[in-house]
Protein backbone atom coordinates (compact mmCIF):
# COMPACT_ATOMS: atom_id res chain seq x y z
CA UNK A 1 0.00 0.00 0.00
CA UNK A 2 1.39 3.37 -1.01
CA UNK A 3 1.76 6.31 1.32
CA UNK A 4 1.86 9.94 0.22
CA UNK A 5 2.51 12.84 2.56
CA UNK A 6 1.14 16.36 2.28
CA UNK A 7 2.05 19.59 4.04
CA UNK A 8 -0.64 22.27 4.00
CA UNK A 9 0.50 25.91 3.77
CA UNK A 10 -2.41 27.17 5.87
CA UNK A 11 -1.60 24.90 8.84
CA UNK A 12 1.10 25.50 11.45
CA UNK A 13 3.95 23.03 11.61
CA UNK A 14 5.85 22.40 14.79
CA UNK A 15 7.88 19.28 14.26
CA UNK A 16 8.87 16.31 12.13
CA UNK A 17 5.45 15.15 10.95
CA UNK A 18 3.20 15.49 7.92
CA UNK A 19 -0.01 17.48 8.11
CA UNK A 20 -1.80 14.77 6.12
CA UNK A 21 -0.87 11.24 5.12
CA UNK A 22 -2.77 9.69 2.22
CA UNK A 23 -2.99 5.91 2.06
CA UNK A 24 -5.51 3.27 1.07
CA UNK A 25 -8.07 5.82 -0.10
CA UNK A 26 -8.00 7.64 3.24
CA UNK A 27 -6.60 10.95 4.47
CA UNK A 28 -5.12 10.93 7.98
CA UNK A 29 -5.01 14.51 9.25
CA UNK A 30 -2.58 15.19 12.10
CA UNK A 31 -3.80 17.04 15.17
CA UNK A 32 -4.74 20.63 14.39
CA UNK A 33 -4.55 23.38 17.02
CA UNK A 34 -6.26 26.79 16.84
CA UNK A 35 -3.60 28.68 14.89
CA UNK A 36 -3.92 30.42 11.56
CA UNK A 37 -0.37 31.17 10.35
CA UNK A 38 -1.66 33.02 7.28
CA UNK A 39 -3.73 35.52 9.29
CA UNK A 40 -1.20 35.31 12.15
CA UNK A 41 -3.79 34.57 14.83
CA UNK A 42 -4.13 31.95 17.53
CA UNK A 43 -6.84 31.32 20.08
CA UNK A 44 -5.41 30.16 23.41
CA UNK A 45 -8.37 30.66 25.73
CA UNK A 46 -11.83 30.53 24.09
CA UNK A 47 -12.91 26.95 23.42
CA UNK A 48 -15.80 27.86 21.10
CA UNK A 49 -13.70 30.15 18.91
CA UNK A 50 -10.79 27.72 19.06
CA UNK A 51 -12.99 24.80 17.95
CA UNK A 52 -14.31 26.87 15.05
CA UNK A 53 -10.81 27.79 13.87
CA UNK A 54 -9.55 24.21 14.20
CA UNK A 55 -12.46 22.80 12.19
CA UNK A 56 -12.13 25.50 9.53
CA UNK A 57 -8.46 24.54 9.22
CA UNK A 58 -9.34 20.84 9.00
CA UNK A 59 -11.97 21.63 6.37
CA UNK A 60 -9.46 23.63 4.32
CA UNK A 61 -6.86 20.87 4.50
CA UNK A 62 -9.35 18.23 3.37
CA UNK A 63 -10.72 20.38 0.56
CA UNK A 64 -7.22 21.16 -0.70
CA UNK A 65 -6.78 17.42 -1.25
CA UNK A 66 -10.18 16.78 -2.86
CA UNK A 67 -12.08 15.64 0.22
CA UNK A 68 -14.47 17.35 2.66
CA UNK A 69 -15.84 17.30 6.18
CA UNK A 70 -18.71 15.15 4.88
CA UNK A 71 -16.15 12.42 4.16
CA UNK A 72 -14.71 12.37 7.70
CA UNK A 73 -15.21 8.91 9.19
CA UNK A 74 -13.42 9.40 12.54
CA UNK A 75 -12.50 12.39 14.65
CA UNK A 76 -10.48 12.51 17.82
CA UNK A 77 -10.85 15.58 20.01
CA UNK A 78 -8.32 16.43 22.69
CA UNK A 79 -9.47 18.94 25.30
CA UNK A 80 -7.30 20.67 27.87
CA UNK A 81 -10.29 20.61 30.24
CA UNK A 82 -13.33 18.34 30.00
CA UNK A 83 -15.38 21.21 31.46
CA UNK A 84 -15.11 22.67 27.92
CA UNK A 85 -16.87 19.68 26.35
CA UNK A 86 -20.23 21.44 25.97
CA UNK A 87 -18.67 24.52 24.34
CA UNK A 88 -16.70 22.32 21.94
CA UNK A 89 -19.75 20.22 21.16
CA UNK A 90 -21.93 23.27 20.40
CA UNK A 91 -19.53 24.34 17.65
CA UNK A 92 -18.57 20.83 16.49
CA UNK A 93 -22.20 19.93 15.70
CA UNK A 94 -22.46 22.91 13.30
CA UNK A 95 -19.63 21.47 11.19
CA UNK A 96 -21.15 17.97 11.17
CA UNK A 97 -24.93 18.62 11.04
CA UNK A 98 -25.82 15.32 9.32
CA UNK A 99 -24.24 11.88 9.56
CA UNK A 100 -21.47 12.91 11.96
CA UNK A 101 -18.33 10.78 12.06
CA UNK A 102 -17.38 8.43 14.83
CA UNK A 103 -15.67 10.46 17.54
CA UNK A 104 -13.57 10.12 20.64
CA UNK A 105 -13.04 12.98 23.04
CA UNK A 106 -10.46 12.90 25.79
CA UNK A 107 -9.13 15.36 28.30
CA UNK A 108 -5.36 15.60 28.28
CA UNK A 109 -3.02 17.07 30.79
CA UNK A 110 -1.44 19.48 28.33
CA UNK A 111 -1.61 20.40 24.64
CA UNK A 112 1.07 22.04 22.49
CA UNK A 113 1.01 25.80 23.04
CA UNK A 114 -1.33 25.22 25.98
CA UNK A 115 -4.25 25.51 23.55
CA UNK A 116 -7.72 24.44 24.75
CA UNK A 117 -8.28 21.95 21.91
CA UNK A 118 -6.65 19.81 19.23
CA UNK A 119 -8.52 17.71 16.67
CA UNK A 120 -7.32 14.98 14.30
CA UNK A 121 -9.46 13.26 11.68
CA UNK A 122 -9.53 10.39 9.23
CA UNK A 123 -11.43 11.03 6.00
CA UNK A 124 -12.19 9.24 2.77
CA UNK A 125 -10.27 10.74 -0.14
Amino acid sequence: MEKKTHDIDTLPKGGPYSHVVESGGFLFVSGVVPVDPVKKISIPDDTKKATELVLKNVKGALESLGSSLEKVVKATVFLRDMADFSDMNDVYRTFFPKNPPARSCVAVRELPGNFPIEIEVIAIK
